[in-house]
């Protein structure tokens, strides 16, 4: 066993090291990412800016814009997804401060609430809907290179570039944080300029036509707009939960108030135009298929094959940072793989998610309802971690009990199991807005269990 030397935030707080396994590295090297407390830390604020920023363009977002036509007008609709992302900006610092300040990644941070058997389950939890995100987003970005190739070469086949996508991704994913720092960086810029594009293409091309419909649309304020609201809040419900991962990897030194605005400030820009795209175009023309969308929204050549290229880069982009690293981190932890083979077994998986079913052309329903059900298990695991921090541990691990096997951790916390699956059927019970639903029944829950029950009293110690 090795004792990793504490980083200055531990080291001050006079918490012991953690042991952990002889394979677990205490420098940060490309594609040897490990679960002990990290300490070479490679992002300052710009670069974990950016990172989010180019992290953030889901596809589904588009799709997302799609799914309210008809029921949010065009104000609703903008101030759904600007919620949305503030929302996740006050989520994402509040369950990404243990990470950051102790170093350690979810399924480290998830042992003190859950147990180290019982942590597995949170991880699935959260590394399903990675693996379903992942397929699906390499069939769009492999949607968008076929067309391209059609369009240009004659050369038509959707299966092959899908596999061929899919092992360029799988390339990259095995570089580690190393690889996607610079990838998201450089990507940054070309994303903004395409999405800011895009929109001005949309509004010129559909704009009369929309003013007449959108604006003039009486919509509603009421359920169906705070369901909006998590819809677009849903597709970052993943990054919610395991946010330590990605906060593990700042450097020190940036306040809760200044992460909150990053955290919202990177998401939001992208998340406002792909929606709006998305919900323009699908009210002027009646297809929710993204592809579908940009060809219709780009009526000059080059500047479609540019576009399309752009959604196929996009996708890399967000595959990599949001959808490789927690599925690979639950594989590391359950089966003790190292980091390039778990990501080339993620990305594997990630054929097998049938993702040309979550969107069709007339209809983003599939997709919709995938983002409401994974979210009512997300949010109650998300309320159980806050709690567990702030409440139970006051802010204050003992790192080296979060990774001795043998101690107070050890086995399943079911105070945390039994309170998920309060949290379950809360927010199964009002599946529009799911991720809300689950938080007090969940939270509330958990405190008590924690408080009262004696099968649980090991956990606090």
């Amino acid at each position: 066993m090795t004792h990793p030397t504490p980083d200055s935030t531990t080291a001050a707080a006079g918490i012991a090291a953690a042991p952990s396994p002889t394979s677990d590295k205490s420098t940060k090297a490309p594609g040897q990412e490990s679960l002990a407390p990290q300490q070479t830390r490679i992002m300052g604020r710009p670069s974990y800016f950016l990172a989010w920023f180019g992290g953030c363009v889901s596809i589904g977002t588009f799709a997302m814009g799609s799914s309210v036509v008809g029921t949010l007008n065009l104000i609703q609709a903008t101030l759904a997804i600007a919620i949305g992302c503030f929302v996740i900006g006050i989520a994402l610092a509040i369950n990404g401060a243990a990470g950051y300040k102790y170093g350690i990644p979810f399924m480290v941070q998830a042992r003190s609430a859950f147990g180290f058997a019982g942590t597995r389950i949170p991880g699935l939890v959260r590394a399903v809907p990675a693996v379903v995100w992942y397929g699906f987003q390499s069939w769009i970005g492999a949607g968008a290179l076929n067309m391209v190739s059609a369009t240009l070469f004659g050369f038509d086949n959707l299966v092959f570039y899908f596999i061929a996508f899919q092992f360029l991704q799988i390339g990259l994913s095995v570089m580690g944080f190393q690889g996607i720092k610079w990838l998201e960086n450089i990507g940054s810029a070309f994303i903004l300029a395409s999405l800011m594009y895009m929109f001005y293409a949309t509004v010129q091309r559909y704009g009369d036509e929309l003013s007449a419909s959108l604006l003039t649309m009486e919509g509603s304020w009421g359920m169906p707009f705070w369901g909006a609201t998590m819809l677009f809040l849903g597709i970052y419900s993943t990054m919610m939960l395991n946010v330590s991962d990605y906060s593990r990897e700042h450097k020190h030194g940036t306040g809760p108030t200044l992460l909150t605005t990053i955290y919202a400030m990177s998401i939001l820009p992208c998340t406002l135009f792909m929606g709006l795209i998305g919900y323009m175009v699908s009210e002027a023309t009646g297809t929710a298929d993204p592809i579908q969308v940009f060809a219709n929204a780009v009526d000059n050549t080059p500047l479609l094959m540019t576009t399309l290229l752009f959604i196929a880069f996009a996708q890399v982009t967000t595959n990599v940072l949001n959808n490789v690293v927690p599925p690979t981190y639950v594989l590391m932890d359950v089966f003790k793989l190292k980091f390039p083979v778990a990501t080339v077994i993620v990305g594997l998986l990630a054929f097998a998610t049938f993702p040309w079913k979550l969107v069709q052309p007339e209809s983003a329903a599939g997709l919709q309802l995938f983002v409401q059900t994974y979210s009512a298990f997300l949010g109650p695991i998300f309320a159980i971690l806050v709690v567990d921090y702030y409440i139970i541990r006051r802010r204050t691990l003992d790192i080296g009990k979060l990774y001795d096997e043998t101690g107070p951790y050890q086995g399943v916390n079911y105070a945390a199991l039994i309170a998920t699956l309060v949290g379950i059927a809360a927010a199964l019970s009002f599946s529009a807005v799911s991720w809300y639903a689950s938080l007090i029944p969940a939270g509330l829950t958990y405190f008590l269990l924690m408080k009262h029950w004696t099968p649980c009293q090991r956990f606090r110690q």
